[in-house]
């Protein structure tokens, strides 16, 4: 067994930004080719502590080098205030020849940043010119993967808009991303909806649980990236242009869209799924009054996918922790 720590998956995937997206756009394709398996996620709840959630995501990548594991990630937002991060995952990795876990890597850095690759791939996909500023609602972690991800798939991207319920944590989250982005132009928005017509991309990544906003301050034809899929109203959703990662897994769990299936009765206000868009088995007509919405629910395939560049590239570099007496060794008769 080789255990992948958190040290050792930032060094493997710092500067890896490009290979990131290409290891999330290959795992879309083969997901729309049918070539994956991706179970609905197991939700554990707390009936004491309603925002806190753990949860499964077993998942199985076909093509190839297939691989097959499975994600276990909680969700604390209280956590923030005790100075320690939202979300902690680990990703367990299993040979497809013995069923045997192979690997144990640490998951939160790699959580988030299959979260904003999928992001920023998306915007490729949905945007016309390429934007030079970004509206980030939401200044935790993933919002900062996101801007990273998007700097690197819109070079010329310099302008950027935050909003947070917290003035004091948005101040904090600029000096962070001017780190990221030297060169960058940041401003923090007074209100939700001035920073919502900022600019013709938005990226909404909070911990909300209930829908608190709509879409009618956004600019006409603008994309906003739905990465926490609670944000939206319904109505607001049936009123876009929509592409998901799948739908049978963002449809449900109360998220924004969920919602507007029920209100509406069905899936058809779902042009394309992301898949669909990369194979250029669906094009995507853009309406230029209407804002197009990205919703991901985060199939559990892009961490296992992720997982397994992390894993090679680890063990090629000689890092991680080998557990020699991990696993039981060979079976006697009796064992058999």
């Amino acid at each position: 067994m080789l255990i992948i720590r958190n040290g050792d998956v930032r060094q493997v995937l710092n500067g890896s930004e490009t290979e990131t997206i290409d290891v999330v756009r290959d795992s879309y394709r083969l997901h729309d080719e049918n070539r994956t398996a991706v179970p609905h996620s197991i939700f554990l709840r707390f009936p004491d502590s309603p925002r806190d959630r753990i949860i499964g995501l077993p998942a199985y990548r076909g093509g190839d080098e297939p691989v097959a594991g499975m994600k276990w990630i909680a969700s604390f937002p209280k956590n923030i205030e005790s100075g320690i991060e939202r979300a902690s995952a680990t990703v367990l990795l299993n040979s497809m020849e013995t069923g045997r876990p192979v690997a144990m890597v640490e998951g939160s850095v790699i959580s988030a940043r299959r979260t904003a690759a999928s992001a920023a791939l998306a915007a490729t996909l949905m945007v016309g010119a390429a934007p030079a500023g970004v509206t980030l609602v939401g200044c935790g972690v993933i919002n900062f993967e996101v801007l990273r991800f998007l700097t690197v798939a819109f070079p010329g991207l310099t302008r950027v808009t935050v909003f947070d319920m917290d003035p004091a944590r948005a101040g904090e989250f600029v000096a962070r991303c001017a780190e990221l982005l030297p060169d960058g132009a940041f401003e923090v928005a007074d209100t939700l909806d001035s920073a919502m017509g900022a600019h013709d991309l938005v990226s909404l990544a909070t911990t909300a649980a209930e829908p608190y906003t709509d879409l009618s301050h956004c600019r006409p034809g603008s994309v906003v990236l739905n990465v926490s899929l609670r944000d939206l109203t319904p109505e607001s959703v049936l009123a876009a242009q929509n592409v998901v990662d799948d739908p049978d897994h963002v449809c449900r769990e109360k998220t924004s869209l969920h919602l507007a299936q029920e209100l509406a009765g069905d899936r058809r206000f779902i042009d394309a799924t992301i898949g669909q868009l990369i194979r250029g088995t669906v094009s995507l007509e853009r309406d230029p009054d209407k804002v197009r919405v990205f919703s991901p629910f985060g199939l559990g395939v892009l961490d296992i996918a992720l997982a397994e560049f992390v894993r090679t590239r680890a063990e090629s570099a000689g890092l991680g922790l080998k557990v020699e007496d991990f696993l039981p060794g060979p079976a006697t008769p009796a064992d058999r």
